[in-house]
């Protein structure tokens, strides 16, 4: 080392130890302090009243025991059937406000001669598709599950049954609705159809007796509900194991 020359500056200190910039310092998350971590707070946000009131219904109707004219909604249409029988029904759907209004204003104009021949669409309304369904016009009558109240359309099915009418339970009030350009829809029905089509509708009619109105006699006996959740199970296992252990015992 020359002469007159300082030491050089190092971090360590002087007792061996580690130096202070690199010791850990505990966080402190009081007020004021350290940002608190993310944490997952699901289980403590206040959900709104209807999708708690969602939730609960949806709890319950899994723990009690459903009677079968209600669990029979549980069993809804194939997927690509469904898909098949809302291809069709968009064949059929009614005009909305737009194309009425269209329509008549050109009717109005005299652009366009007043139609005299029938439309086949697709009927809507639960009080419609009922007198259709008593009058035995209705060929083939779409149920949505998750009406609200069910209380509104759990006798159709039954009903349908009874005047010789195939029906279908489909997935979605909300979808059916689309068909007729409405929010939702509880149940449509087919009444009549162009000639070309006669053959998709037929085809659409053995799937339904196959699906529902030939397994009529069996869901009625079948109740819904009655699956318990996790802890419930746990604990009913814990049970189940104690009881062996001192039935070993003895």
């Amino acid at each position: 080392m020359p002469k007159g020359s300082k030491p050089a500056a190092t971090n360590k200190p002087s007792g061996g130890g580690v130096a202070k910039y690199l010791q850990t310092k505990p966080r402190n998350f009081g007020i004021g302090g350290d940002i608190q971590p993310k944490r997952d707070l699901t289980r403590f946000v206040r959900w709104p009243k209807y999708i708690k009131v969602q939730r609960q219904k949806r709890v319950l109707n899994k723990r009690l025991k459903v009677p079968p004219v209600i669990a029979q909604f549980n069993n809804t249409l194939d997927k690509n059937v469904a898909q098949t029988l809302f291809t069709f029904l968009e064949k059929y759907s009614p005009e909305s406000k737009q194309e009425k209004k269209a329509r008549l204003l050109s009717q109005a104009t005299g652009e366009t001669e007043v139609a005299t021949s029938k439309v086949n669409v697709v009927k809507y309304g639960l009080n419609h598709v009922t007198t259709l369904v008593e009058q035995k016009k209705a060929k083939l009558v779409i149920i949505a599950h998750d009406v609200d109240p069910i209380e509104l359309v759990m006798w159709l099915p039954t009903l349908c049954r009874k005047k010789g009418v195939p029906y279908m339970i489909v997935k979605g009030k909300a979808r059916l609705g689309q068909v007729v350009n409405k929010k939702t829809a509880a149940a449509l029905a087919i009444v009549d159809v162009d000639t070309k089509d006669k053959k998709d509708l037929t085809d659409l009619i053995t799937r339904a007796d196959d699906a529902f109105a030939n397994r009529y006699t069996y869901t009625m006996k079948q109740q819904g509900g009655g699956i318990m959740g996790y802890k419930h199970l746990s604990k009913k296992a814990l049970k189940a194991r104690i009881l062996a252990k001192e039935t070993n015992r003895k």
